[in-house]
């Protein structure tokens, strides 16, 4: 015998904002670009947070040009190939959360002045080629695990702010697994 199975309620139209009033709010608040009502009432600490993170980014930006540029030795020239990819892509990095800032309607805050203080990441440049990959690889288990926060933190809430985060976090987690691949296989110095 065949059970019958409850259909799930339609969600109701009463839970819906009815078409005047969409229409009404986007015309009084026009300025306010992508910004609507649904909207995070704690805008500004996602703003703040993603300010953080923006400063970690061009922090390992500038730390992975540096070993980029000052990496020697036999076996260099593939791993300075690593260190100048994972630039490219924390600074592709960088311009999504600084795209994301502006339209939430926060301002990115690239003051050179204060980007180490405000980055979760340290600027530690590494002695040998060994100590750079190991340096980076901290780095990226930092934001590894200040992008996992900073999701946790948003939820449902922004799902822009949220999926963007995940594809960043996706190519942090693979940086990380690399240079832990790296570090395994060292037969440098």
């Amino acid at each position: 015998m065949a059970t019958a199975t409850a259909a799930k309620p339609a969600k109701s139209d009463a839970s819906f904002t009815d078409t005047a009033t969409l229409r009404a709010q986007a015309r009084k608040h026009i300025d306010q670009g992508p910004v609507t009502q649904s909207f995070p009432k704690d805008r500004e600490v996602i703003i703040a947070q993603l300010n953080k993170s923006l400063a970690t980014e061009w922090v390992c930006v500038l730390r992975y040009m540096r070993h980029y540029y000052t990496a020697d030795g036999l076996v260099s020239e593939p791993i300075k190939a690593h260190f100048l990819e994972h630039a490219n892509e924390e600074r592709a990095h960088a311009d999504k959360l600084a795209e994301r800032i502006v339209q939430l309607g926060g301002e990115p805050d690239l003051d050179p002045a204060t980007l180490t203080q405000r980055s979760h990441a340290e600027y530690q440049v590494g002695k040998t080629l060994k100590d750079m990959v190991k340096e980076d690889l901290i780095a990226e288990r930092i934001a590894v695990e200040a992008y996992r926060e900073l999701i946790a933190y948003v939820g449902d809430r922004d799902p822009t702010t949220r999926i963007m985060l995940e594809g960043i976090l996706a190519q942090e987690e693979n940086h990380a697994d690399e240079f832990r691949d790296l570090l395994e296989g060292w037969q440098g110095e």
